[in-house]
């Protein structure tokens, strides 16, 4: 006579997780392999839980990048004394938001998109056009001098975190470094006469320098 089949067991109930592990577990993909790697699908792997089961938490990933964004600026984001004249809080308040981008690359990666932020960030900001506009500008023009100086604090970054990721992933000699061994002194006088220790210059840490210089710049009468 059959034995009446074993009742199915019904399909366990994906884990219990919390925003907190949801953060943690993003940050650590984005940290560790970048911000394309980031997906719903992915971190749910992570997590061991269901895509439908984040969308509780988050909406979609661009929530998501706004929770890392918040919470890295809650952690790091510190507000410098700033001091009394306006050109060197516009320095000061762009060399701290440098610092703070510096230590965690991927963030410039989001930023830059152009359409995300942190509004623990916009008091920087705040500090830079307002000191722009007290050396002279107009409100419409500090922006643009805002802007400039976020291109160049963004753009130092990153070119900087993509050289060192380069270096370290091959020690041969850059093509770059192939070229300038081989200028000839009669069409480039000036490279050939830095080219043997052209790396170690752009190398070096000259961003306040730059930053300064472009202060100056914008706040020229044209």
């Amino acid at each position: 006579m059959p034995q009446p089949s074993a009742p199915r067991k019904a399909p366990g109930r994906p884990a219990r997780i919390s925003r907190e592990e949801i953060i943690e577990t993003a940050l650590r993909i984005v940290t560790e392999e970048g911000v394309d790697r980031l997906t719903m699908r992915r971190l749910a792997t992570e997590i061991g839980s269901t895509p439908m089961a984040l969308y509780h938490h988050v909406r979609n990933k661009e929530e998501l990048l706004v929770l890392l964004l918040d919470d890295y600026a809650a952690r790091t984001l510190r507000r410098p004394e700033l001091p009394a004249r306006p050109r060197e809080r516009i320095v000061v308040a762009a060399a701290a938001i440098h610092g703070v981008l510096a230590a965690c690359p991927w963030i410039v990666e989001v930023l830059t998109a152009d359409d995300l932020m942190s509004t623990s960030a916009l008091w920087f900001v705040e500090q830079i056009v307002d000191g722009l506009v007290e050396c002279g500008l107009p409100p419409e023009r500090a922006v643009h001098g805002y802007r400039a100086i976020w291109y160049y604090t963004a753009g130092e970054i990153v070119v900087r975190r993509t050289a060192a990721r380069r270096r370290a992933a091959d020690e041969r000699p850059t093509y770059r470094e192939q070229v300038f061994a081989d200028l000839d002194p009669g069409e480039y006088p000036r490279l050939a006469q830095v080219a043997d220790h052209w790396a170690s210059l752009t190398a070096e840490d000259t961003y306040l320098d730059g930053l300064r210089a472009l202060v100056d710049g914008l706040l020229t009468p044209r």
